[in-house]
This record gives structure tokens, sequence and C-alpha cells, in this order.
């Protein structure tokens, strides 16, 4: 999750101003010299030393929660499975085709007051990775503290909208026959229970009216709680894990309350629905479909359950892939992998919803996904200390970043990324 103050938030006037700012902007740098076009690695970045530099950015034996100590966080990020038990999401054999522009592009944008250029955002801010793609065509590629385009990086909850998108899938296939059922429906354990009582719709619109407290992920939040059930040195599994939480306090498809519990119980009913592990499933119906070039992994409890709100890692392409897919409305590689009209239902919030006005003026929430201000169809996953995959279904474009922020949200620097990312539509959206 990602707290923005409406004060900097890019609503819908701020945002044409920006967009007409970056226009100008491009022009000033039609002169500027490209860098060769291809992946750029770096051994550094910002804070380097405290992240770890001099000693090779390490991975710990163990630690929870995972990155609270600055100078692992880099190595927990790109190793996650190192650390805990993960059931492997396979590639295909073969990878799909994505191609690279001739020069890499140079975009520019304006914040705090000023304009500037792609570099300075990475010379400023803990990003391991940052990928700009259009249509099949990566634009631009750049990698920090040492990390390569072979490391496979932590997702945390940019994974809900792979599990909102397996929900998908499952109801095109007749495995969920109706979002409107209950999730006891398809997880008889959670008979009884006020998750379990909860319609899947209410799940996937995070609105279940379940107490849940998910705001700052210290150890006074219910997250933290639900984690360490999950992925402690004495978790207990999935079903255990939710039980801690049975308390109503609104009826369901009333209230928004971000709550990763719910995206847990929405994991559970697929993996039962469908009648295997949910990275199982996830690879034929959408890995392998994407032609990835790399094996993923989910982090998986006791149980062997999927931690299905987070703990995915992938290389940065394939997490491009799955973007440039969605900017395509669910189709890749020569086929349909997601109904389209699920995706478009996932992405589409009226504006007199309940599901606006999330977190920020303008902000909305779809099916485990959350939708951008504006009048144009954007949206973004997203995931704490910085994961974020930005969509553009108009112009098919899409950008992507993972970073180590010492903040898991908050950070007063992160709407810097959004005045990126439309700077970047602006002079790179066109097709």
């Amino acid at each position: 999750m990602l707290l923005i103050s409406p004060s900097i938030l890019l609503v819908e006037g701020t945002m044409i101003r920006l967009l007409l700012l970056a226009l100008l902007s491009a022009l000033v740098f039609e002169g500027e010299v490209f860098a060769q076009s291809g992946p750029v690695f770096s051994d550094t970045g910002p804070e380097a030393e405290a992240y770890g530099a001099s000693s090779g950015y390490p991975v710990p034996p163990f630690e929870y929660p995972p990155g609270v100590r600055q100078d692992f966080m880099v190595g927990t990020y790109s190793h996650f499975d190192k650390l805990h038990p993960m059931r492997t999401v396979k590639r295909p054999a073969t990878p799909s085709v994505l191609k690279r522009a001739a020069e890499e592009i140079v975009p520019v944008y304006h914040y705090d007051g000023r304009q500037k250029a792609i570099g300075e955002y990475l010379d400023t801010h803990p990003v391991t990775g940052l990928l700009i793609a259009r249509e099949d065509t990566i634009l631009f590629e750049h990698y920090q503290y040492a990390r390569t385009d072979k490391d496979r990086f932590l997702s945390q909850s940019m994974a809900k909208t792979l599990t909102g998108l397996l929900v998908g899938i499952a109801v095109s296939e007749g495995a969920i026959h109706s979002i409107d059922d209950t999730a006891a429906s398809y997880v008889p354990e959670l008979e009884g229970t006020a998750y379990g009582a909860t319609p899947l719709r209410a799940l996937l619109h995070m609105s279940s009216g379940v107490a849940f407290l998910e705001r700052t992920y210290q150890p006074d939040d219910d997250i933290f709680k639900l984690h360490l059930a999950l992925l402690g040195n004495n978790a207990v599994g999935a079903i255990a894990a939710l039980r801690q939480f049975n308390t109503r306090d609104a009826p369901p498809s009333t209230r928004f309350a971000y709550a990763s519990p719910e995206t847990e119980v929405l994991g559970l009913v697929v993996s039962r629905a469908v009648h295997m592990p949910l990275a199982d499933y996830l690879t034929t119906r959408i890995w392998q479909k994407l032609g990835a070039e790399s094996d993923a992994a989910w982090a998986i409890d006791p149980t062997g359950q999927e931690v299905a709100y987070c703990c995915f890692i992938a290389t940065l392409r394939d997490w491009a892939r799955l973007g440039l897919m969605l900017a395509n409305d669910g189709a890749w590689n020569g086929q349909q992998i997601v109904p389209r009209q699920w995706l478009r239902d996932a992405t589409a919030v009226p504006r007199d919803s309940y599901l606006r006005n999330t977190i920020a003026q303008s902000w909305g929430y779809g099916y485990q996904v959350w939708i951008l201000p504006g009048e144009r169809r954007m949206f973004l996953l997203l995931g704490i200390h910085g994961q974020g995959l930005f969509v553009d279904p108009e112009s098919k474009l899409i950008m992507l970043q993972t970073a180590v922020r010492k903040l898991p949200v908050g950070n007063p620097k992160s709407p810097e990324a959004m005045a990126l990312w439309y700077a970047v539509v602006a002079q790179f959206g066109h097709r």
C-alpha cells in the first residue's frame, strides 16, 4: 500500500499541467545524446554503503519481518527464495520476444518545483530495477546495487493483483461459479467465520467489513500478526492465521479498508476451486502463456499454501511481460490469457462508488488493483517499500519499479514516481 498526501497528489487539473510541462520539457532534450540501448547495470545506488555494498549486499539467514535492517534489504528483496520455502512457477520452453529500442529514452519530468531527468530519479531513489516498455519493446532498463536482469525481485503486494487475475480465470473456466458466492462455499474450514461468510466480490474490492488494521506495518498492526502466522519462525498456516480476525464492523461491500487477509482468503478459494496449488495454476494459466524467460516462485506457508497477498518473485523483464499483457487487456503472445471483460471490470470503478477516494482524492480500487486518478484508464500494481507496476492500456505503455525504500509506506519522496510516470506517458505514450 502507498500513502500519498492529497496536497501533492496528481489529480485531474494538476495532471493536465504536468502532461503539458512534460511535453514542453521533452523539446528541450531533443538534442540529448541517448545511451546505447540495452540493460544498464550499476554496482552502486543511493546510500549504497548503508544498504550493504561493502558486504556484497548480504542476505540474512532469517529475518522477521524481512528487510528491517537496511543493510539486508537489497539482498532480501532480490533473493527472497533463500529466506523462505517457495513453490516454483515454471517458465515455458520458449520465451516470448521482447524487442529493444535502438536508443534508450531519456524521460524528463517536473517535480518539487523544477525539471528533472530520469537519471536524477535513479540517483536519489533506492531503486533496484526500473524498466519502461511500450507494446512489445523495451525503452529503458536500468539496475542498481549490483542487481542484474537475472535477479528475481520480490513483489510485496503486487502479488495481490496476480491472485485477482487467477480468480477471474477460475470464474471463466467455471471452477468458481460466481463472485457473489461466499468464501466458505469453496473453503469449508472458514464456515462460521466472518471471512467465510463474505462474498468473493467484497474480498476482491477489499470491502469485507472484517476488522483488520494495516497502516504502518509495525508490530501493533494486524498485518504483522498475519504475516508472522504465515512466514514467521512459529508459523501456523493460512486457516489458523485467518481465524485470528473474526470481528465484522461493517456490512460487506459498503466500506473500503485495505487488508491483506482478503487476498489470502481469495488464494485459498482459487486453490480449492481448481484443485491445485496457486503457483501451479499461475504456471499453466498465465506464466507459460506469457512466454516468461525465467522461472518465478511464490512463498508458501507451513501447510503448503501460497501466501496469496505477497511474496512472489520474478525477473524484471517477466514482470514487464505481465504488465504488457495487462496493457493489452489480457492478451499477449498470440492469445487471450486473462478474460478481457474481467480485466476491464477489474480496472474500472464508477465515480460515485465507495471504492473511489480510497487513499487519496480520486484514487480507486478495483479487483485487487489500484486505479489511478484521471479520465484516462490507468492502473497500478503496488507493493510496500517502493514496488510498482504502472499500466496505461491506451498507449500500451508500462513502467516497472522495484525498490528498497526504508519506510514501508508514507515515504515523503514516493509521489515522485507518480510524477515520472505521468511524464513518461506524456512523452512516450504515443503509438
